[in-house]
């Protein structure tokens, strides 16, 4: 992956590379001006908690916190003891991408990944999991069943997906945490309501995430189940996540869910991811992975035309998964310009022969 120096349109590392939607700058300037109560007393907390309960349809209780780990870490804390187990898919950001936060911050709970197509838990895998050992005090106990939506690899859970995990996790008395680092991308994709998609479907804990998709330093904790409430905020205070100032995570989070930004930049995205994706069906040697049903792009890509958009500046994952595995990824801040100038380079660079000597590339 290239440098900070990488123009912005060539840049589809991660959607953390944009920046902030102007709305939610002008949010933080307002918040700025005169006085407020601190710790989350002020009024523009309380306005976030009254949207996202109108956006749940139910009441909810919300911890604002400034990055997803925290979000992530806490809520499986609050779930599971230090002789639990949270049941996972062994490619969910929790299980690779956490630096080990939730076994901290659960004082020892162990994770378990379980496969799955599309990085989703596999049903009949986490029944298994669930019943596994249940019981037996020489093993870690079946707590906490995490799902990520959208996915790492950029699918999403249909609704009845997670009412099958949910119904499986309440079977086995397990509660439900839900990793929304993209959850305004799934919800734009599938067009259910958040409601559909959390509660009903038998979430306890949401971890909302918004920094990648428009606000710059706060993402939520959105709590179904109040009882938990008491424990996670004294678990925030203690992590460092109980803003003095807590009025500017508000003021991006109101902000954020003002007027539907938050679903209209996920739109976007997705809508760029999919500009991308039939784009890149129509170039030779290019193969697609997966369905991109948010704004992540697994492909395929022939190693001469990986080295190209390299040497041309742009900014992508390749090879971390695999040889000739690539990801791209689109944001609320990608122009169709954007994308088609990417199309292009792959174009030109998959009619370009691999140099005399060279090993192919996969193919797709």
């Amino acid at each position: 992956m290239s440098g900070t120096t990488t123009p912005a349109s060539r840049v589809f590392s991660s959607d953390n590379t944009a920046g902030t939607s102007p709305e939610i700058l002008e949010a933080m300037t307002r918040a700025a001006a005169g006085q407020a109560l601190p710790y989350g007393a002020d009024d523009t907390t309380a306005s976030v908690r009254r949207r996202l309960s109108e956006i749940f349809e139910r009441d909810v209780d919300v911890l604002l916190v400034s990055t997803g780990s925290a979000a992530n870490a806490l809520s499986l804390a609050a779930l599971t003891p230090p002789w639990g187990s949270v049941l996972c898919h062994r490619d969910s950001h929790i299980n690779n991408d956490e630096c080990g936060a939730p076994e901290f911050y659960t004082a020892g709970a162990k994770l378990i990944p379980l496969g799955g197509d599309d990085a989703k838990i596999d049903p009949q895998e986490l029944r298994a999991a669930a019943r596994h050992k249940a019981g037996d005090v020489h093993s870690v106990e079946p707590s906490v069943v995490g799902i990520t939506q959208a996915t790492e690899t950029g699918a999403v859970y249909t609704l009845d997906e997670i009412r099958t995990l949910g119904s499986i996790a309440e079977e086995a008395g397990l509660r439900l945490h839900m990793d929304g680092a993209r959850f305004a991308g799934a919800v734009a994709a599938l067009g259910c309501t958040p409601a559909d998609l959390t509660w009903r479907a038998g979430v306890d804990l949401l971890s909302f995430g918004a920094t990648k998709n428009g606000t710059m330093t706060a993402d939520a904790i959105v709590v179904f189940d109040r009882s938990r409430t008491a424990e996670l905020a004294f678990r925030a205070k203690r992590a460092g996540q109980l803003a003095s100032k807590m009025r500017f995570h508000a003021a991006q989070l109101d902000a954020y869910l003002t007027d539907d930004l938050w679903l209209r930049n996920a739109a976007h995205a997705n809508a760029m991811a999919a500009r991308l994706q039939e784009g890149l069906t129509a170039v030779p040697g290019v193969g697609l992975l997966g369905a991109a049903d948010a704004n992540i792009v697994f492909c395929r890509l022939p190693r001469e035309v990986v080295q190209g958009l390299l040497a041309d500046g742009y900014a992508f994952y390749h090879d971390r998964w695999e040889p000739g595995v690539v990801r791209f990824v689109t944001s609320f801040a990608t122009t169709p310009q954007d994308v088609d100038q990417l199309l292009e380079a792959v174009g030109r660079h998959a009619d370009r022969p691999a140099p005399v000597g060279a090993t192919p590339g996969p193919r797709g």
